[in-house]
């Protein structure tokens, strides 16, 4: 069982070695890297590469480690016990099942993606600790014990929104997905658009990587909207000679709203253009 990519997601050499390595201990893989990098994806890449079900745990700022188990709906039974609702009697009808639970049961080996762990509070990973080092967990309402048939592959993502405790840090893999460098991004341009004309790539990555290299720029375009992008200029026939031109007093990219994503960064570039006119007076 092997990672090498797959035909929609280009991986390169060090994350193919980190998947691997993963999956050969068993331990989880915890992804970083900028927003729009792929780290998500590549749970799903994965999945389709070894041919496993893919269970999603998508986590926000409200959710707790115990829903990753189960949760008890002990308003639904004292309701039905109200109404004399004779599901009551058995206290299994008021489990929901949470995402380790189906993944430890699962009948075939699965791949877990718990995504954006971040985004919890900073104990949930801590609360998680020794449910995803045995792989199993207690149910004190039915008094039985969920054990994973089979360690599955997990892959957790984070967007360095904040620090996560060591104790779960051991217990991971760790990769960190650099920002593409030209190469690499040819490559994953190639996957999604083969027949692009390749002038075009090469001017709107020219102008692509010079907005990222901007100082001062709060949120720096991302791969995936790169890819937003040449989608537009595609779709708007948009002529080679306005990426080529790059008139100074005109900095702000054609279609900069797949590119720039606040009014602070739009602002940056249209004081920077209005700096270029004055100079060029």
């Amino acid at each position: 069982m092997r990672f090498d990519g797959t035909k929609d997601y280009v991986a390169t050499d060090d994350l193919k070695v980190a998947v691997n390595a993963a999956v050969t201990l068993r331990r989880p893989l915890l992804v970083k890297g900028e927003p729009g990098t792929g780290k998500t994806v590549l749970a799903h890449e994965v999945a389709k590469a070894i041919d496993a079900p893919l269970i999603e745990w998508n986590i926000k700022s409200t959710t707790k480690a115990q829903q990753g188990l189960y949760e008890y709906d002990a308003v639904a039974r004292l309701r039905d016990g109200q109404l004399g609702d004779e599901r009551v009697h058995d206290i299994s009808n008021y489990i929901k099942k949470g995402k380790l639970w189906e993944a430890f049961t699962s009948p075939e080996l699965p791949v877990l993606l718990i995504d954006e762990i971040d985004k919890a509070d900073i104990e949930f990973p801590n609360d998680l600790l020794q449910e995803l080092d045995r792989m199993q967990f207690y149910v004190y309402e039915t008094k039985e014990e969920i054990v994973a048939k089979e360690r599955p592959i997990v892959v957790i993502t984070s967007n360095n929104e904040k620090e996560l405790p060591d104790a779960f840090l051991r217990r991971c893999f760790f990769h960190y997905i650099k920002f593409p460098d030209r190469e690499t991004m040819q490559e994953i341009i190639d996957v999604h658009f083969p027949d692009i004309q390749k002038m075009l790539v090469s001017k709107a990555m020219d102008i692509f990587y010079e907005v990222r290299d901007v100082p001062g720029l709060k949120k720096k375009p991302s791969t995936s909207e790169l890819l937003d992008w040449l989608k537009l200029l595609l779709h708007e026939d948009m002529p080679l000679e306005v990426l080529t031109s790059r008139d100074p007093k005109k900095l702000i990219p054609p279609l900069h709203g797949a590119l720039l994503k606040n009014e602070q960064d739009v602002m940056l570039f249209e004081r920077l253009a209005f700096m270029s006119r004055r100079e060029g007076n």
